[in-house]
């Protein structure tokens, strides 16, 4: 059974998302605070944490913060809708995914289903791939830069790993949202945008200074490759 932990100050949304999380087989435990959703995070073995934005101790942020400084634990955001500032800041933070509340329940399942199908060990992914300074080994799950290791999140690596499959071609943002993210896509929501932005920022620039992923207008993202990438 998977074991979800809710860090949330609302009784009453805990009430609820524990009664509707355990008819569809997970097992829920809750953290009136932020303080208490990092001692436990850390001290026991959860599937996924569900952590709220707002907290009367201190805010979800924080707490993301030292969860990710020692734990690698898939993270679900809950957010207040239409703060796409939460958002962006929660993803660049670590954060695997975000949910506006007031959310369906059924959105719930789905985001979490699709968060520990992507984070589940051993996910198949293409084989070592090389592209100027930058190797990809989809059997250790690891990225390397110039030698370096790189550390990138579960949907950072996926997102990398679908581009550098692709890399010279075009990879709409529909594809990516279905194959990294696991969900369908929505024109309203941006956060495979900012998973990229969050990719350019830890790989930097190609090594000639030009563009490594590119946005293609209207299309999706493109993995600027000097050659074809070579298959190890």
């Amino acid at each position: 059974m998977e074991r979800v932990l809710v860090v949330d100050d609302d009784r009453e949304l805990c009430e609820l998302v524990t009664r509707f999380l355990a008819r569809e087989g997970f097992e829920i435990s809750w953290a009136p605070s932020g303080e208490v959703g990092v001692e436990r995070a850390l001290a026991e073995d959860f599937s996924l944490i569900m952590l709220d934005v707002m907290m009367p101790d201190t805010d979800g942020f924080n707490v993301l913060r030292r969860i990710r400084q020692r734990s690698r634990t898939p993270v679900l955001m809950l957010t207040a809708r239409g703060d796409t500032h939460d958002r962006i800041r929660g993803l660049e933070m670590g954060a695997d995914d975000y949910l506006p509340k007031p959310f369906d329940p059924a959105e719930l399942v789905a985001r979490i289903r699709a968060i520990l199908r992507r984070s589940a060990p051993q996910r198949p992914v293409s084989a070592a791939i090389a592209i100027g300074d930058i190797e990809l080994d989809g059997g250790t799950r690891t990225v390397r830069q110039s030698g370096t290791a790189v550390d990138l999140t579960t949907v950072e690596f996926d997102l990398l790993a679908a581009l550098m499959g692709a890399a010279g071609c075009t990879v709409s943002r529909e594809d990516l949202v279905s194959d990294v993210l696991g969900r369908d896509f929505s024109p309203f929501d941006r956060s495979i945008d900012t998973h990229v932005c969050n990719l350019r920022r830890k790989l930097g620039p190609l090594e000639d200074g030009g563009e490594r992923i590119k946005g293609v207008r209207g299309a999706g993202y493109l993995y600027a490759s000097p050659a074809k990438p070579g298959a190890k």
